[in-house]
């Protein structure tokens, strides 16, 4: 993936004399839509520019926006050379306090992880929220893949630890689409996978693209929860005190909302 941060839409401008023309845009994420042959650039309004298109291509308009002083290029990861098909899984909400959990696997060969990196998939930590939502939809159309949601309702069900929920999770995944090499973005106690490699986002095209559309899905289930809710819910665990004192004022069922087992939901509930 190529990326560049900090951009704004007036520093593209020498691009214009290169014989890039601009095209519509898509969405309301973005500022502007560039086009060259084959390469797309795309500027969204958080000031990321992302280049899609054939390696050459990408290189040669990187060191031209670089010349121009155009921006940060972002270090991106190379991925792994594979033969046949391989199937990446990772998760998504596992450590949130609010929303239950997701988990996405990916399944590609030589053909569609080639489409993957020029469609600029990389780990989803990299990416804003925005780009994220869309890319997610640009995967579904070049990939086959399977997605597990639970809200939080279903999640709470549970009896077991969590590990032994996204053991079951990857595997369920995984199965839908084989055969395929499973690779997992390992996780303490994960026994699952035909490998498990730390930090498999950054070293597999297919966990890269697997995370990103967890994330994509982890975030559609807290806008539909906050729905629910009548209010915005937070992300991760360490500003939630907050939104848990107003679902208590709201009277609601904390089941439905966030995950019960938590240390720190446990405690505000004893100190009700």
């Amino acid at each position: 993936m190529t990326l560049f941060t900090n951009v704004r839409k007036e520093d593209l401008r020498p691009l214009y004399k290169e014989g890039f023309v601009e095209e519509e845009i898509k969405t309301t994420y973005e500022q502007l839509r560039l086009k060259k042959n084959n390469l797309i650039l795309v500027l969204y309004t958080s000031g990321k520019l992302l280049l899609q298109g054939k390696k050459k291509e990408i290189d040669e308009t990187s060191q031209l926006l670089k010349k121009h002083g155009v921006g940060e290029k972002q270090k991106t990861g190379t991925y792994r050379s594979e033969v046949g098909w391989i199937i990446g899984s990772d998760e998504c909400l596992k450590g949130d306090t609010f929303g239950g959990i997701v988990v996405a696997a990916v399944k590609g060969d030589e053909k569609v992880r080639k489409q993957l990196i020029e469609l600029g998939v990389a780990d989803s930590k990299k990416l804003g929220d925005k780009e994220i939502l869309l890319m997610a939809e640009k995967i579904k159309n070049i990939t086959s893949c399977q997605i597990k949601s639970l809200l939080p309702e279903e999640y709470n069900t549970f009896k077991g630890n969590v590990t032994e929920l996204l053991n079951n999770l990857h595997q369920e995944c995984a199965s839908f689409l084989m055969p395929g090499m499973h690779v997992v973005d390992k996780y303490p106690g994960c026994d699952v996978g035909s490998i498990q490699e730390e930090k498999a986002e950054s070293k597999y095209v297919e966990v890269a693209a697997a995370s990103i559309l967890a994330r994509s899905t982890g975030l559609k289930q807290l806008d539909f929860l906050s729905a629910q809710a009548g209010f915005t819910l937070p992300k991760g665990s360490t500003h939630v005190s907050e939104a848990l004192k107003e679902l208590k004022e709201r009277e609601y069922n904390f089941k439905k909302f966030v995950k019960v087992d938590f240390k720190n939901v446990r405690e505000f509930m004893r100190g009700k």
